[in-house]
């Protein structure tokens, strides 16, 4: 059976040590932790210049047993300098910290993927994979791209995240997953959509941050995709909505969404 992790952008509101205890109280395994933004101002909670929080995290991990998995974000553009990283590497340690989530920003992709083999480099010693994560609003749109980058790098700790949302939105194929190999797959993100894509840029940005559906109530065919990825794949559960989580809450969310993913991971 795979592990599963929440995600911090099913609860962004929730600091490090908030997520630790919310996964521990709804059941899972792990917890990710966003420490940058993914754009100027947004939500991120930055452990590398706040000591207090950082042991308050620790702390809550060691009273609950949830663990830290993935890490957030790190983008590479065109002006990508790995040197300013290393405090986010030393606290990933720190945390026991498995992956960090990659981002592609440059469309000069043979630059990035010196960059990225920068990254890899630097990343290694300190016990994490760099899971490029494609998404069809950026430099790495699709798949193919994510294959072609990660190949040329050609480091051990390199790797693909699969989004279940961007894998459908980037038109990626199922058949094409078998061209991924197996010590490149660290962990998967599960989520649902409707059948209708945004058409913008901007839209697919929005449904992506905000209105992600839970595993089973949109069109995405998640059994067919989770049967192509390795059975013990760890899930980092991603689904964020603004809407339904002040409805209902972040704990009663988290745990729906845990449930529903399993539904869709354990029983194909």
């Amino acid at each position: 059976m795979p592990t599963y992790a929440l995600a911090q952008l099913t609860a962004l509101a929730c600091n490090p040590a908030q997520m630790v205890d919310l996964a521990a109280r709804t059941g899972y395994d792990q917890a990710g932790v966003r420490l940058l933004p993914v754009a100027p101002g947004a939500v991120a909670y930055n452990l590398m210049d706040d000591p207090a929080l950082l042991r308050e995290t620790l702390a809550r991990m060691d009273d609950t047993g949830v663990k830290i998995f993935d890490l957030e974000l790190i983008r590479i553009g065109e002006g990508f300098d790995v040197e300013r990283y290393l405090p986010f590497f030393e606290v990933g340690a720190r945390l026991g910290a498995q992956a960090v989530l990659v981002a592609g920003d440059d469309p000069d992709h043979a630059r990035m993927v010196d960059h990225y083999a920068a990254l890899c480099d630097a990343m290694q010693p300190y016990g994490l994979s760099a899971d490029l994560e494609f998404m069809p609003w950026t430099a790495v749109r699709d798949l193919d791209t994510a294959l072609h980058i990660v190949n040329a790098a050609d480091r051990p700790n390199g790797g693909i995240l699969v989004d279940a949302l961007h894998f459908d939105r980037s038109n990626s194929r199922i058949e094409q997953l078998a061209d991924i190999p197996a010590h490149w797959l660290h962990y998967a993100q599960i989520c649902d959509g409707p059948a209708q894509r945004p058409t913008t840029n901007e839209g697919l940005i929005k449904a992506a941050r905000s209105e992600r559906l839970l595993p089973g109530e949109g069109a995405i065919d998640l059994k067919r995709l989770w049967q192509a990825l390795p059975q013990d794949l760890p899930v980092s559960v991603e689904i964020p909505h603004d809407v339904r989580v002040a409805q209902m809450g972040v704990e009663a969310w988290a745990r729906a969404a845990l449930v529903a993913a399993k539904g869709q991971v354990e029983y194909l």
